[in-house]
């Protein structure tokens, strides 16, 4: 039994148990209970962020939403990697700031942290997640940050510690990332988790390699080989995949009507058709927001869902273009991307 001054989750390495429990397929209700009180701290931690982040981009073109990890992709993740304990994960809450190019994304994250007038603690030193300077293998580009949080309020003490990761991604990498999370979402590969046919992981390759190369005069995963050896390879892969008509068949969804609430739940189930795949639910309190989406985690359908605040539905869908299954603008940047390497 937890002490009566112990949080709602009892203890960090009571959450880590019951991740354990979670990757031996042991976990009971009360492990499940734990994990979801364990989930829902990290609200506070969001909103905290969220709230300094706005009040800095405000008057920006810097978009900016949240996100709550889905439970699936917390599980998943425990599977993934082993050794990993739930209680440290770093990435269960999530900031998401996309910019108009890389000059203004370092600019304000390199005046966020030197400017910073609170106590939340940057875990990590400022080049460890930089994927710009050196993306990952699989193309991934973009800049990661974790902090830990810590106010002084007695409220705020009970979850000194919690984690949150800020992403900055710009708008051409923002887009990429999208694509990858859409294939993933309505195909049987998972690119962003290395699985599925190699083809498809190498197409998305070439692709950010020429994102990289035509829209913001950098490298990417393939940094050796010529613009024309880029085109060819990636053509390819195009003609044995159908790669940009598979992207393009995906933009049939109908478009959602919006109301003026910020919070919202995005859900997307496979076994309907792509036009009806997405159902939105908004909700003026975060608080009846988060219990709809555990609510939906438990049911028996398991459709993708996230729990996402924006200040508007252009930034919301900005931000999570995947579950609107639009790849148009990534269709659009591989074909401005190829025209212009070729002419140079």
């Amino acid at each position: 039994m937890p002490v009566s001054n112990a949080p709602p989750w009892q203890s960090r390495q009571r959450v880590s148990t019951a991740g354990i429990r979670v990757r031996s397929d042991t976990a009971d209700p009360e492990d499940i209970t734990i994990i979801e009180k364990w989930r829902e701290a990290h609200r506070h931690v969001i909103n905290s962020f969220q709230a300094i982040l706005r009040q800095r981009t405000r008057g920006t073109d810097i978009i900016v939403a949240q996100r709550h990890k889905r439970r699936t992709t917390i599980f998943d993740k425990l599977h993934r990697y082993p050794n990993m304990q739930l209680g440290r994960m770093d990435d269960v809450a999530g900031c998401r700031l996309i910019f108009p190019n890389v000059d203004e994304l370092i600019a304000f994250r390199d005046e966020f942290i030197a400017t910073a007038k609170f106590d939340h603690r940057l875990k990590n030193d400022q080049e460890k997640y930089d994927y710009i300077t050196k993306p990952k293998n699989s193309g991934y580009r973009g800049i990661h940050d974790i902090y830990e949080y810590n106010v002084r309020s007695k409220f705020g003490k009970e979850r000194k510690g919690l984690l949150i990761e800020l992403q900055y991604r710009t708008t051409v990498q923002h887009a990429w990332a999208t694509c990858v999370e859409t294939i993933g979402f309505l195909t049987d590969n998972q690119p962003k988790f290395d699985q599925g046919d190699n083809s498809i992981k190498d197409v998305l390759r070439c692709s950010s390699e020429m994102i990289a190369r035509a829209h913001e005069q950098r490298k990417s995963c393939l940094p050796d080989i010529s613009n024309k050896e880029l085109i060819v390879k990636f053509e390819e892969l195009d003609k044995k995949q159908h790669f940009l008509t598979m992207l393009d068949s995906f933009n049939k969804m109908k478009e959602p009507a919006f109301g003026k609430k910020k919070n919202y739940i995005l859900m997307f189930n496979k076994r309907n058709s792509i036009e009806d795949a997405l159902e939105i639910f908004q909700f003026k309190s975060a608080t009846d927001a988060l219990e709809k989406l555990f609510a939906i985690e438990k049911s028996e359908e398991k459709p993708d869902v996230v729990l996402v605040k924006a200040d508007d539905p252009r930034s919301m869908r900005e931000s999570f273009k995947n579950y609107f299954t639009d790849s148009r603008e990534f269709v659009n940047l591989i074909r401005q991307s190829r025209d212009i390497l070729l002419s140079n």
